[in-house]
């Protein structure tokens, strides 16, 4: 039922994902039922990977099979008006102007009784993770988008409590890549993995039965051994014209560049890292419906120490916030030290999710505005939930500074827009991360870190050599950033032919650190099996977006018609969605024009969940303010709001014993308190900026030992500072050892530390430290010794460098 107590059209929903290597399929059936006495248009706006190729869409009514065409986006909504209007059945697929993560649905005209099955397939590409997990992710949460006043009004969004989704929602994946499966995990409960063939190269697995489409669905695959250069080489489609994308070979590369170990280990730890957090009232959300999971403020404000603390002495950083309005910690970046690490760090502490709405440009346009500190590359870190409706209009400013900064993404919680979180970090030459359910937000944000102290690579190019006849034209957008070990994709379209058992090579040419660094790929020209047309249709969705940034840049010039045009031309002929055209299909065999007026159905999406009813309507009265409705809500008005709320969304009959999950009052934020501190930040909080612990109490009880214990086990020929950083560092490795990507960097500081000390007794110290903590952490294993054949100083380098390439 929706808030005005209609039925709700859409009855299920079934996903079957079929992954190859580091792409995936995904077939999407929906089934749609008119159960009311009139005839009705079911709308569905739903959020959809934004990297997403859209390639078919089409409707089964009875025994008709209806199968949509792909024409500009304006023809194809006059046509679809037209068919209704005309009393004929319509189904309408189109891309949201705003932006390329929201998809509209329009079933049109449905009678009394009758049933609908709409089809719709896509394919994509899989991102990396830290772990070096490729992610999947099937987006089911799409809340509001915050309009910033004076701006083009952005989707609008039937939302529901993600306990209240009315349609139910069945998952299956098959998993084939040419090395081993090891494993496959998921935010949702799967059913036991089910390995195909004996070498367990090819898998199953699928969600747990009764699953309803509350959340995000994301898995995580891990391949043995994986991440290597690959190419993947596609036939053309036989009926297309010859030299036409579609009628040509198509190859998708997948690229890891290895940066040199001499250039690694020369690496800078300079650098000004300046963080942008949000505290826009839907921060205040679950990261999850655990009740274990904590909001996302929360998530956010242990990163950022967690950051904060994994920095380099004598690089130079801010911290601003945001929501309707911005603040910063610090008037401009300054220099990090103890003094400074402090000061930012109780500011963090009191940050909260109390700013309103989410106004991001306004932040982005100050901090772009602050000159560049010579020697300092600038590297932003930006978190938000992504929820806003002026998308494109972010993305352009991060790109008009992009020759100044590095930018770094994160999307937190469900519902992020892969657009916006995406488009930073391509636009900003960083790199991008989504945190969502469960997962812990600190391992992605410290890889990025790891990547933001890299050295920025420069006036990269792209040079082939190809048999002779063969010719590639590069799909892509140029290639704006690489990083060690991350992988780049490449797409292009081979002209010509070639003999049988020819290879191609490809070779990546760039600056790196001042100095000219190049990766090689070579690769055999023969198409690989089974393919489909899934190369083609990435490579074609590549094309279009690169063609749709044209058109922006260019919209006040001459070649906007003829960019345009070639946009609409490339998607009707690759039968691919973009911005500008639409999936129209029309029912012509239907018997009887329908007479009567045809009565619209949104069919609601989950939205998130608050912590409080308080809190929800703090968000509402944002978002009306953003969209410039400015109706003023006093206490009367938010009592009532909550009231009708209630009564809106919630029936104690529907709802049951466990109660509503979307709005919460005092009594279930009780039983929804926020989840116990980590020790390891517990431990990470005590770190002086220097990488060095001290001797306190709140060490004592961080180790779970007592002050006395502390004193009486140290060794004597030992400093306090000492023996309490070694203490640190073996508990580190000792009983966080399976988080040591989140701890590698300010336990590299620590060693650094030890190590300008000139420390004495540090193997008495570890033996004591394992003795007192009941460990066998090896000394060696602390990286406090260097190899016998080299200075401490490059030791220390090819530590940091080793913790960089990782």
């Amino acid at each position: 039922m929706t808030r005005e107590r209609q039925a709700v059209p859409l009855q299920s929903v079934d996903v079957q994902v079929d992954v190859k290597d580091h792409v995936a399929t995904v077939v999407s059936t929906l089934l749609y039922k008119n159960k009311e006495e009139k005839p009705i248009e079911a709308v569905f706006v739903f959020p959809m990977p934004s990297e997403a190729s859209v390639y078919h869409f089409s409707a089964k009514v009875g025994e008709t099979l209806i199968v949509a065409e792909v024409k500009e986006k304006k023809q194809a909504r006059e046509e679809y008006d037209d068919a209704l209007s005309s009393g004929q059945q319509a189904f309408l697929l189109e891309e949201s102007d705003q932006s390329p993560d929201i998809f509209s649905m329009s079933v049109g005209s449905l009678r009394p009784g009758e049933s609908a099955s709409i089809r719709l397939e896509y394919v994509t590409e899989l991102d990396v993770q830290a772990d070096e997990a490729l992610r999947f992710n099937l987006p089911a949460v799409l809340n509001p988008r915050y309009q910033p006043a004076g701006t083009e009004s952005s989707v609008d969004v039937a939302s529901v409590p993600s306990s209240l989704v009315p349609y139910d929602l069945t998952f299956s994946a098959r998993v084939e890549s040419s090395r081993p499966v090891s494993k496959v995990e998921s935010t949702c409960t799967l059913d036991p993995v089910q390995y195909l063939n004996q070498d367990q190269t090819k898998a199953s697995v699928k969600l747990a039965a009764g699953h309803k489409f509350d959340r995000d669905v994301e898995l995580l695959i891990y391949y043995k051994d994986s991440h290597q250069p690959s190419a993947v080489v596609e036939a053309g489609q036989a009926s297309a014209k010859p030299g036409s994308l579609m009628g040509d070979t198509a190859l998708m590369l997948s690229l890891y560049p290895e940066f040199p170990k001499h250039v690694m280990s020369s690496t800078s730890s300079s650098g000004e890292f300046v963080f942008l957090l949000d505290r826009s009232g839907s921060m205040e959300s679950f990261m999850s419906d655990s009740a274990k999971s904590g909001s996302r403020i929360d998530s956010a404000r242990d990163t950022l120490l967690l950051l904060v603390k994994s920095l380099p002495m004598g690089c130079y950083f801010n911290i601003y916030s945001f929501g309707s309005s911005f603040q910063q910690i610090f008037k401009e970046s300054v220099e990090y030290n103890q003094k400074t690490m402090e000061e930012a760090l109780e500011k963090v502490k009191m940050m909260d999710a109390d700013l309103g709405g989410t106004e991001i440009l306004a932040p982005l346009k100050h901090i772009y505005s602050q000159s560049c500190i010579p020697g300092h590359p600038r590297q932003l870190f930006v978190f938000t939930d992504g929820e806003v409706g002026n998308t494109k209009e972010v993305i352009n400013l991060v790109k008009s500074n992009a020759d100044s900064h590095r930018c770094f993404s994160f999307g937190i919680g469900e519902g992020a827009s892969s657009a916006l979180i995406n488009g930073l970090a391509k636009e900003g030459r960083g790199h991008a991360h989504f945190i969502t359910g469960s997962g812990r937000m600190q391992p992605k944000v410290i890889q990025s870190l790891r990547f933001a102290m890299q050295p920025a690579v420069g006036d990269i190019s792209v040079k082939w050599d190809l048999p002779k006849g063969v010719s590639a034209s590069v799909l892509s957008p140029p290639l704006t950033s690489i990083f060690q070990g991350q992988r780049s994709l490449l797409y292009a379209q081979l002209t010509g032919q070639s003999e049988e058992g020819a290879e191609g090579c490809v070779t990546v040419k760039y600056s790196l650190a001042g100095r000219p660094t190049e990766n090689k790929l070579n690769f055999s020209l023969k198409p690989a099996e089974d393919t489909g047309l899934t190369m083609h249709r990435l490579a074609a969705r590549s094309l279009v977006r690169s063609l749709e940034k044209k058109q922006e840049d260019e919209r006040e010039q001459k070649d906007y018609d003829a960019v345009k045009k070639k946009i609409i031309d490339l998607s009707v002929q690759s039968g691919v969605s973009s911005s500008l055209t639409a999936f129209i299909a029309v029912n012509k065999t239907c018997e009887g024009a329908i007479q009567e007026p045809v009565l619209r159905r949104n069919v609601p999406v989950p939205g998130r969940i608050y912590k409080s009813a308080t809190t929800r309507i703090e968000a509402l009265r944002s978002y009306s303010l953003g969209s410039g409705l400015g109706f003023a809500m006093d206490e009367v008005v938010y009592g009532s709001a909550i009231e009708d709320y209630d009564e809106m969304m919630f029936d104690e009959d529907e709802v049951g014993d466990a109660g509503p999950d979307f709005l919460m009052d005092s009594h279930a934020k009780a039983r929804w308190s926020k989840p116990q501190w980590d020790p390891l930040l517990e431990l990470v909080s005590l770190q002086k900026a220097s990488g060095c612990w001290e001797l306190e109490p709140a060490l004592a009880k961080a180790l779970s030992t007592t002050s006395q214990d502390l004193e009486n086990k140290q060794p004597s020929v030992a400093k306090k500072e000492v023996w309490a950083t070694i203490l640190a560092l073996v508990w580190l490795h000792d009983q966080k050892a399976d988080a040591q990507d989140e701890w590698e960097l300010l336990a590299m500081k620590s060693v650094t530390w030890l190590r300008s000390q000139n420390a004495v007794g540090l193997t008495e110290c570890v033996e004591a430290a394992n003795a007192l903590l009941g460990s066998s952490v090896n000394k060696d294993v602390l990286g406090l010794q260097p190899t016998c054949t080299e200075p401490m100083e490059t030791g220390l380098r090819s530590n940091l460098a080793q913790i960089l390439q990782n």
